[in-house]
């Protein structure tokens, strides 16, 4: 049996993510496709454009049989936390073969050969990057300098060959492959080149549009220009959203909360809260004193270290509490349960073929999560199943899950869907029929 995996955040899904669909699915030609996604905050540091329910309805539409939620302390880590959940994850589904990801470059053996270097650290390149970084680079520019000399040095890889994890998607892919090594996974990566813009690129040009570019698109309330960068079914439901009052969230709608807490703190407060190190602590306060809009506060807060992702991020842990001891410990042990979003006929089929070999919890009724812990308890007291599950770990991690959502429906602007915990009211989404 073989099952395709993805990691998506579909923010929202367009016409480029249809084209990877396919073509991952031509490639494989798998039995059964499942998606891990980010709920409702993403990678870039910002709320998504619509609800993670929305976008997992628009996703099983499209082809998907399963959609996983991305736990949400990972699905706004960096790139090597939003990594290592999204492959731990599918690792721990245990009916993964093989996954798929978009790149800009295509040339999964140059990046498999990077990884491995990274997976390793061999003792030259630590220096390396040691020197970069008192240099006052940022993280990800300190490694790339510090890929280029190493390989140039050994005489593995050009510095032109290096150069493709500048772009975001390489970059993701590379940390996809360190974290298959670290988890000893049996999941056999595969890359396909990404069609249309770059993933940050604003500018709108035509059917293979950035969703960067669509999300401005609808800032802007361009109706007629999104319809051709996205299928039907996305613009269908974009449209109800926005009836109904549930989107769109941009990070502007967070504006007034973000600085008025911001200016509650001192430099003592931010010190534990994870990715503020190497003096952020003092830029982030001296911001939030001068400024009035969230966008003139990442200005101001920027420097040659400290990239707007990494401030945007920063942002979000500081704002929900993250601090670096949590992230350490979910770092560790990885994902705890498989919390399903939503699945069609066949997704339904595969969850039941999971359930036997998972030793992890899947979650389809997440109100229930306290009951599923006794539930474990008690098959481990009675030696029915075997487990493996750090508890206290779990615990946390889902209880951010719903912290975030409910945090996210206050920015709805028809508040009566603000009233619930949504995560814990919500129905999975089973759609039913053939794709």
């Amino acid at each position: 049996m073989k099952v395709l995996g993805v990691i998506v955040e579909y923010n929202p899904f367009h016409n480029g993510h249809l084209y990877h669909l396919k073509k991952a699915k031509e490639l494989i030609n798998p039995d059964y496709t499942v998606a891990v996604m980010s709920g409702n905050f993403v990678q870039r540091g910002e709320p998504a454009i619509i609800d993670k329910f929305s976008r997992a309805e628009i996703a099983l539409e499209m082809g998907i049989d399963i959609i996983f939620e991305l736990p949400f302390l990972y699905s706004i880590q960096d790139a090597n936390g939003f990594a290592f959940g999204s492959i731990g994850l599918l690792d721990k589904t245990k009916i993964v073969t093989d996954v798929v990801f978009g790149s800009e470059s295509a040339d999964i053996k140059t990046l498999d050969i990077i990884a491995e270097t990274l997976y390793n650290q061999p003792e030259d390149y630590q220096i390396l990057l040691k020197k970069y970084l008192k240099k006052g680079y940022s993280f990800p520019n300190a490694r790339k300098y510090a890929l280029i000399e190493y390989f140039e040095q050994n005489k593995i890889l050009s510095k032109e060959q290096i150069l493709i994890i500048e772009k975001s998607n390489d970059i993701l892919g590379l940390e996809y492959l360190i974290a298959l090594k670290k988890l000893n996974s049996k999941i056999i990566p595969h890359t396909i080149r990404r069609k249309g813009s770059d993933y940050n690129d604003e500018n709108f040009i035509g059917n293979f549009s950035s969703a960067t570019a669509i999300r401005k698109l609808w800032k802007e309330k361009k109706y007629e220009l999104i319809k051709n960068a996205v299928p039907f079914k996305t613009f269908e439901i974009i449209q109800r959203e926005e009836k109904l009052g549930k989107g769109p969230i941009f990070i502007e709608d967070f504006e007034l909360s973000f600085l008025s807490y911001l200016r509650t703190l001192s430099r003592d407060n931010l010190k534990k809260y994870y990715g503020v190190n190497e003096g952020l602590d003092q830029r982030i306060i001296e911001a939030a004193k001068h400024t009035n809009t969230i966008k003139e506060l990442y200005h101001n807060i920027k420097s040659k270290r400290f990239t707007y992702t990494r401030i945007k991020r920063t942002l979000l842990n500081i704002y929900f509490g993250i601090t670096n001891e949590l992230i350490e410990n979910i770092n560790n042990t990885g994902p705890q349960y498989l919390r399903v979003l939503g699945f069609t006929e066949k997704g339904r089929e595969l969850l039941s073929v999971m359930r036997n070999k998972v030793e992890y919890p899947i979650i389809t009724t997440p109100s229930n999560y306290v009951s599923i812990i006794k539930n474990i308890e008690r098959d481990l007291k009675n030696k029915r199943k075997m487990w493996n599950i750090d508890k206290k770990t779990y615990f946390k991690m889902i209880e951010y899950d719903f912290k975030s959502t409910n945090v996210y429906s206050l920015y709805y602007k028809n508040k009566e869907y603000s009233r619930y915990e949504l995560d814990k009211k919500m129905k999975i989404i089973y759609r039913k029929g053939k794709i």
